[in-house]
């Protein structure tokens, strides 16, 4: 028996909540769908605190969800979009706070570097800032680790360091010998990002040398441990940092993201360009953005555009390595600090999809 998404959603509306109001009228609900014998949805809240207050209520829309005819399963999500919000169960790291300075010049090294235990990196860039290539580098992260791998990512995006809160981790890394950087862990994945050495909203004023310098100490004096594949989230555009990775660390590759439209593939062509200069070969391209299907109609609609990068994939004689969707919970996930490939659904199946792919090529 198929369920209906308003009846569902009648089920839980009148459900009351600690200040008296109804699920309804709080208009705490988001992206409610229901797949097959799924439900999925999302309460968000104003902060930890009331997410605390309203788990007898989670609890009973899941109870009354479950007990409808047709339904096996059903997720429910709590987030917050507040800035300040901590996520949830945020991954902490013992140990006295770095005392090497992040941002020296950088020292001389006879090319490009293995990084010790690491077999393969990843670089996933994108010639432009909004494609969601961060998004993309976390949750392929956590794909290829819940396909078995053992994977690290680092945040390279010195300027716009998003991956903590992506992750979810908040800690400052430790570093006992005041030479060596202990990375973090979320979700199966070892994690290390500028973003972890500064306050919250500092910003980063440097230099291309001190840039180039910030990189290398990421690479090299992070214990990153045993890992099979290391991705590398890095800013958008052709400067600094790209000539610093694949000028210092031996780069099995690089996966470039963009969505459909004409004036992000120009922007992608010019990725391409550098890294072919940068004698790194492109692994494949990623249609991000690809579609979105409206959870109320199950209408699919091609905001950006559709094909292109597959198209450009082909003219350009590269791999196409599949189309990611546009969904409200790709960013409430991120928001909330656990990436929508940890869970399941189309989403979640894409990225499964794409990590099996860099596995099945050897690169992962």
């Amino acid at each position: 028996m198929s369920v209906n998404r308003e009846a569902a959603l009648r089920e839980i509306n009148n459900i009351v909540l600690p200040d008296g109001r109804t699920l309804e009228n709080a208009d705490l609900v988001r992206a409610f769908t229901v797949d097959g014998d799924t439900i999925r949805f999302v309460l968000e809240v104003a902060d930890a605190a009331v997410a605390r207050s309203l788990a007898p209520v989670e609890a009973e829309a899941k109870r009354r969800l479950e007990a409808l005819p047709g339904v096996a399963r059903v997720q429910i999500v709590m987030t917050a979009p507040a800035a300040g919000k901590q996520p949830p169960q945020p991954v902490r790291s013992s140990g006295a706070a770095p005392s090497l300075q992040i941002g020296r010049h950088p020292t001389a090294q006879a090319g490009p570097q293995p990084i010790p235990g690491v077999k393969s990196i990843i670089a996933i860039g994108s010639g432009k800032g909004g494609v969601g290539k961060s998004t993309v580098t976390s949750n392929l992260a956590v794909a290829l680790a819940r396909a078995g791998r053992r994977v690290g990512l680092l945040d390279a995006d010195i300027y716009g360091p998003s991956q903590p809160r992506m992750m979810g981790v908040s800690a400052r890394p430790a570093s006992p010998d005041g030479q060596h950087i202990e990375p973090l862990h979320a979700h199966g994945v070892t994690v290390m990002s500028i973003g972890l050495m500064l306050k919250e909203g500092e910003a980063v004023v440097w230099r291309g040398p001190m840039l180039m310098g910030a990189m290398q100490q990421m690479l090299q004096q992070v214990n990153w441990g045993e890992l099979d594949v290391l991705l590398i989230d890095l800013p958008p555009g052709t400067g600094d940092v790209q000539l610093s990775l694949c000028q210092k660390a031996a780069v099995t590759g690089a996966v470039i993201v963009s969505t459909p439209q004409d004036v992000a593939l120009l922007d992608a062509r010019r990725a391409i360009d550098m890294f072919n200069k940068l004698k790194t070969p492109v692994l494949g391209l990623v249609e991000n953005m690809s579609a979105y299907v409206c959870p109320n109609c199950g209408h699919e609609a091609h905001l950006f555009g559709h094909g292109g990068v597959a198209a450009e994939a082909a003219a350009m004689n590269l791999p196409f390595l599949g189309e990611l969707p546009l969904e409200l919970e790709v960013r409430l996930a991120g928001d909330s600090g656990r990436p929508i490939a940890l869970g399941d659904g189309a989403a979640a199946e894409a990225y499964g999809r794409l990590a099996a792919r860099l596995i099945r090529d050897g690169v992962a």
